[in-house]
C-alpha cells in the first residue's frame, strides 16, 4: 500500500490550501482515510478522518481545532482523499500526513502512512 500526499505550500494567514492523498495497492472505496499533522517540536496529532463510503452514509470526524475550517472528502473514482483547509492560521503550520487502514484519533490505530507534505502559514 502506498500513499502520496501533495498540495502543501506557503500561504498567508486567512488563506486556503487543498491537500490530496492518492492511495494505491489497496481497495480505496473500502478504505478509511485520515489526516494527521506534526508541528516542529510537537507530537503528531489527529486532524480529520473519513470512513469508506460503501453502501453507508459517509462519516467524518474532525479535531476541535479545525472544525468549521477544514473539510475532508474523498473521490473513489480517483483513489484520492482530500483535505480542504480554509481560514488558515499560523498554528496550522506543520507537516501533514495522510493515513489509511484504520480509524480513530490515535496514531496507533492507522496502519499505512504517506510521506507528508509541508504546510506553512505566515502571519
Amino acid at each position: 500500500v502506498q500513499l502520496q500526499a501533495s498540495g502543501g505550500g506557503l500561504v498567508q494567514a486567512g488563506g486556503s490550501l487543498r491537500l490530496s492523498c492518492e492511495v494505491s495497492g489497496r481497495t480505496f472505496s473500502s478504505s478509511n482515510i485520515g489526516w494527521f499533522r506534526q508541528a516542529p517540536g510537537k507530537e503528531r496529532e489527529f486532524v480529520a478522518a473519513i470512513n469508506w463510503s460503501g453502501d453507508r452514509n459517509t462519516n467524518t470526524n474532525y479535531a476541535d481545532s479545525v472544525k468549521g475550517r477544514f473539510t475532508i472528502s474523498r473521490d473513489n473514482t480517483k483513489n484520492t482523499g482530500n483535505l480542504q483547509m480554509n481560514s488558515l492560521k499560523p498554528e496550522d503550520t506543520a507537516v501533514y500526513y495522510c493515513a489509511t487502514g484504520g480509524w480513530g484519533t490515535s496514531l496507533t490505530m492507522w496502519r499505512y502512512w504517506g510521506q507528508g507534505t509541508q504546510v506553512t502559514v505566515s502571519s
